[in-house]
């Protein structure tokens, strides 16, 4: 399970950073939250129990610490770097969860990035950066990602990493206020001895 060295960790390709997520991380975390509500209305997980809201910013970042602390999660912001802004700016969010030792050896990926550097790579980057350091890092043998079938944008992130369609979950998540099916995308850590990192960067060059 996690040890020193595994968590906290920093990853990072070219100008593409993913660090875990800080209390600190609130003011400029909910700016970009309401500056990306209408993108990311369609795809934000709501809470099923009547009168039931999501936790607050500091509710979620203390759940999160306390899952990395126990090996079930990997919480990260995703970073770009500016040369001209020191300190790399959060442009998204991805969290590994779900993480399942023993003879399983799985976990489940999730992420958003900001709508005004979607399409330029930093969703795959990020994928295969965390996928990457599941397999090697951790040792884990399974990546799965569950995705709403009318997120094109998300899709296309799986589809360029070569993620491998496993089929539809009905109403499988509780999305934007009702049950929403999903489908399901997977890679074993054999189907990419190389990682996804390589053949990823390869593609863009």
């Amino acid at each position: 399970m996690f040890g020193p060295g595994i968590w906290p960790v920093t990853l990072e390709s070219g100008d593409v950073g993913l660090r875990p997520i800080r209390q600190s991380d609130r003011a400029e975390w909910m700016d970009l939250r309401y500056r990306n509500a209408e993108w990311l209305a369609p795809w934000e997980a709501s809470n099923p129990q009547p009168g039931g809201g999501l936790p607050t910013f500091r509710q979620m970042v203390r759940s999160l610490n306390q899952q990395a602390r126990e090996g079930s999660a990997l919480p990260f912001v995703i970073t770009q770097a500016h040369p001209q802004k020191g300190r790399p700016p959060i442009v998204g969010q991805l969290t590994v969860s779900s993480i399942t030792w023993g003879s399983a050896l799985m976990a489940t990926l999730g992420y958003w990035v900001d709508h005004e550097h979607a399409g330029r790579g930093i969703a795959p980057t990020a994928v295969a950066l965390a996928t990457d350091h599941c397999f090697f890092a951790l040792g884990l043998h399974r990546m799965e990602i569950n995705i709403r079938p009318e997120n094109s944008a998300s899709l296309r992130v799986v589809e360029k990493l070569g993620f491998r369609y496993e089929g539809l979950r009905p109403r499988y998540l509780h999305i934007a206020g009702a049950w929403a099916d999903h489908e399901s995308f997977a890679l074993t850590a054999e189907e990419v001895p190389e990682g996804l990192m390589k053949p990823w960067l390869a593609s863009r060059a």
